[in-house]
């Protein structure tokens, strides 16, 4: 039960020595540069998303330093976003990627970016693989004779949440994930239910849309 540098670093040798995971390159400068600014847009949509729920039974006076702190703050984003956008446009294979993944309708810039720069392994993995990393893939939670209900957990929590999004969207507008996700419905599925298993089949094509350098095919 101690913690201590030492005994988690034998834990971790053991466990490289027992699993042998496949070893993966760190990015590159310009990945990590993207990221970070990446990173920093994330924080700033949280302190805009904080300030705009302070606004409600606020005074005057404070009332108008939040909006003057939410109109720096969306300064700041929409400079970060031309950042992004200029640095990704310029490299070739970064553009590609990004024009395959918005060939997608439901997927816009902000998702195509978190795609490209948090889950790297897009488009190398299998369906089932990429799934469970992104944490849409539904689980079983089994315990001697217990059987519950298969639940989805774990995985990178921002890009489900932007790929939640962008599913939410896709809908609407996307005749393929609109005509699913209203099929699920007709079965007698549970709204929440069949929209995780329309983010599942949306992961899925993108995927298979990396992979193959294939664009949106409707």
């Amino acid at each position: 039960m101690a913690k201590t540098d030492a005994l988690d670093a034998r834990a971790l040798a053991h466990f490289a020595d027992v699993i042998r995971p496949t070893p993966r390159p760190l990015p590159d400068a310009q990945t990590q540069e993207l990221r970070a600014l990446l990173g920093r847009r994330q924080q700033l949509i949280v302190m805009r998303t904080a300030e705009q729920n302070r606004l409600a039974g606020t005074s005057e006076r404070l009332t108008k330093d939040i909006i003057a702190h939410i109109t720096w703050l969306n300064t700041a984003i929409a400079a970060l976003d031309h950042d992004l956008e200029t640095t990704l446009r310029a490299s070739p294979l970064w553009r590609e990627n990004d024009d395959l993944l918005q060939s997608a309708k439901g997927i816009g810039p902000v998702c195509a970016r978190t795609l490209l720069l948090e889950l790297p392994e897009l488009g190398t993995l299998t369906r089932q693989q990429i799934a469970a990393l992104v944490g849409v893939a539904p689980l079983n939670c089994d315990s001697g004779t217990l059987r519950g209900r298969r639940t989805i957990w774990g995985g990178r929590a921002h890009v489900r949440t932007v790929l939640y999004m962008s599913t939410l969207v896709a809908t609407r507008f996307n005749p393929q994930i609109k005509a699913f996700y209203e099929r699920l419905l007709a079965a007698g599925k549970v709204k929440n239910v069949a929209l995780t298993a329309c983010m599942h089949k949306f992961l899925t094509i993108l995927n298979a849309m990396l992979k193959h350098r294939t664009p949106w095919q409707p």
